[in-house]
């Protein structure tokens, strides 16, 4: 019944923060649509306007007009954008406790990358995010924020330290939603701490008839930005669990960093895509970097059941499989459990899922999760060897 519920209370909040995410990503990618879309030359005679954008959807036209600063006064009714982000980590960190901190044996802690106590990892999962926040804001209010090109480098270099460490301390799932969950809490504090509290201001000014502060809602636009390239990266994460070749692999940062690239290429792509010089090469570079992602995690044909295994001289059966399978993977593969989709019922699903079990248990070790069930590197051997047989 306990697991029931567990399995329950994750459906719920997985489906409620999908549902959340969608709305604020959606969001943000009309608002920046809208920005780089902007007729500016048009309203440039028109004292106070930024630029207007005509527009057609669902069978009827659109006209929109932005203020450089705010209108003369403010109007009766003003939708905010806010409740979305803050739903979207809220449903986040739920999901980080139920599968993450109620579970660290098994997908948050490897022995063979640290050695960790469930309630260390859960100090140092919990401090990334504070910290992560605390670099990136005083980064922003530094004197780098006059530089926006080499405050975007400095972070992306930071990302890639922020990768590195995490897959020093974690395994590989648990290392890549910590990366993930780090970046969505900068976006929602972006939104918390700066850009509603700039946007308070700039209606609070209407009210006290006083003049608005135009940097505030330049350094809300700025957060806005970042918040626009971190999404793609969020994205791929929230989705990294069901690809173990990415996650499981031995430089799963330079994955993770790759793929992250590629994420924030295709977002740059579509961010300037309407200016005359639209720079086609972004997307081909985009899709280099996965190509290149691709290349480095394709198993080693040359050592097909890993170069530390040991040898197995003689033909393993199925029987002999079965034996293994029924000790360390039936728990999780049965047929009224199959996680993933996987059942491991008979020898008939076992030789369909032969590929599949190869590459989870001995090319990339990502099952069973943490090892758990405690496989040894004689039975990774086993199945490897039976693998290669069926291959022959």
């Amino acid at each position: 019944m306990t697991a029931h519920l567990h399995d329950w209370l994750e459906l719920i909040f997985r489906w409620f923060h999908v549902i959340v995410g969608v709305a604020w990503i959606g969001a943000s990618f009309y608002f920046n649509f809208l920005e780089n879309r902007l007729d500016r030359a048009a309203s440039r005679n028109r004292e106070g306007m930024a630029g207007h954008l005509w527009a057609i959807h669902g069978g009827g036209f659109y006209y929109l007009e932005k203020f450089k600063v705010a209108p003369p006064s403010l109007p009766q009714t003003l939708h905010w954008f806010k409740w979305e982000a803050y739903f979207t980590w809220i449903t986040g960190m739920v999901l980080l406790i139920l599968v993450y901190y109620l579970n660290t044996q098994s997908y948050l802690i490897d022995p063979r990358v640290a050695d960790l106590s469930p309630a260390l990892a859960i100090v140092l999962g919990l401090a990334t995010l504070a910290v992560s926040w605390v670099v990136y804001d005083q980064l922003c209010k530094s004197r780098m924020a006059e530089r926006p090109m080499l405050l975007a480098g400095v972070i992306a270099v930071l990302l890639v330290l922020l990768s590195i460490a995490m897959t020093s301390l974690f395994g590989g799932r648990g290392a890549f939603i910590h990366v993930g969950a780090a970046m969505g809490t900068i976006m929602v504090a972006n939104v918390f701490f700066v850009i509603i509290p700039n946007q308070r201001d700039l209606v609070d000014a209407l009210k006290e008839n006083r003049a608005p502060d135009g940097d505030k809602g330049k350094a809300g636009l700025q957060r806005s930005r970042h918040n626009n390239y971190l999404t793609l990266p969020v994205l791929f994460i929230m989705i990294s669990n069901h690809y173990p070749s990415t996650y499981a692999h031995e430089w799963n940062w330079l994955v993770l960093v790759l793929i992250m690239a590629a994420g924030a290429a295709v977002r740059h792509y579509f961010n300037v895509r309407h200016l005359p010089q639209r720079k086609v090469w972004i997307l081909p570079a985009g899709a280099l970097l996965m190509v290149l992602a691709f290349f480095i995690t394709m198993p080693d044909t040359r050592a097909p059941g890993g170069a530390d295994l040991p040898e197995i001289s003689e033909p393993v059966d199925d029987q002999a499989i079965r034996a293994v399978l029924d000790q360390r993977c039936i728990a999780c593969h049965a047929a009224n459990v199959a996680q993933g989709g996987i059942r491991l019922q008979d020898d008939a699903d076992v030789h369909r899922l032969a590929s599949r079990i190869h590459a989870t248990v001995v090319a990339n070790r990502s099952m069973p999760p943490g090892n758990v069930t405690g496989i040894t590197d004689e039975e990774r051997a086993m199945i490897s060897a039976w693998y290669q047989g069926l291959e022959r």
